[in-house]
Parts: C-alpha cells; sequence; structure tokens
C-alpha cells in the first residue's frame, strides 16, 4: 500500500516583523493536521524564503506579518518565485493586513490572505482544497 504524500508547507515570516506567536499557532495546528511544517523563523529576506522554499520542496509558503510591510514583501516572494520558473507553490498571506490591500496582494500572486478572526480550520481547508 502506497502513502500518500504529505503537504510540506514553510511558514515564514518575511521583513523585521519580530512576532511569531500566531505563526506558531497556525504551524502547529497544520502539523496537527498532518502536513508536514517547516519554520524559517523571524526576520527572513524574500530570497530567502523564496530559496527555503525550493531547497525544502514545499507545497505551500505560508508568509505571516504584522509590521505593514505585506504590500511590498509579499509580491517581491512571488517576483522572486517567478524569476526562478517556480510556478506551483500556493503562496498564502496572514497578519493584520488592511481589507483595501488585499486585492492588490492578490493581483500579486498571493493566493490567499487570512485575517485577524480566521480559524485554523479554515487555513487547513484551504490548503487542503487548493494544493495541486
Amino acid at each position: 500500500m502506497g502513502k500518500e504524500k504529505k503537504i510540506r508547507v514553510l511558514a515564514a515570516k518575511p521583513g523585521l516583523d519580530g512576532h511569531d506567536r500566531g505563526v506558531k499557532v497556525v504551524a502547529s495546528a497544520l502539523m496537527d493536521a498532518g502536513m508536514e511544517v517547516v519554520y524559517t523563523g523571524l526576520r527572513q529576506t524574500p530570497s530567502q524564503i523564496v530559496e527555503s522554499a525550493i531547497q525544502e520542496d514545499v507545497d505551500v509558503i505560508a508568509m505571516s506579518i504584522l509590521s505593514g510591510a505585506h504590500d511590498y514583501l509579499f509580491p517581491k516572494v512571488m517576483e522572486l518565485l517567478g524569476e526562478k520558473g517556480v510556478d506551483d507553490i500556493l503562496v498564502l498571506g496572514g497578519g493584520i493586513i488592511p481589507d483595501e490591500d488585499i486585492p492588490a496582494l492578490k493581483e500579486a500572486g498571493i493566493a490567499a490572505v487570512f485575517g485577524p478572526g480566521t480559524t485554523t480550520t479554515e487555513i487547513i481547508d484551504y490548503i487542503k482544497g487548493n494544493v495541486n
């Protein structure tokens, strides 16, 4: 009997944001749901996130940010993925992101943005429903 491949998720904190409680809670919930999670730690550059995602052969990049730099950092990750020819990773954003900023992030390629009040079940269901 063959084993089903586990979904691999890179959880990342881009930029100078030093608050990681939320991403750790999400990472723990994803692991409890049977996913493999690689947490990069705090203060990652977009380049570090992309390189880690490629090296770890992940299905999902889940970025969390509270610093307000999402409008630069999230699209930069998408740009670097494009430059590397990577188009098969589901990229998600989360944290404190104003509703008016979400359309531009989605236009840049961020598949979904999860803000305060989102349940971990919603995130898990979204990932399971959207990973190729």
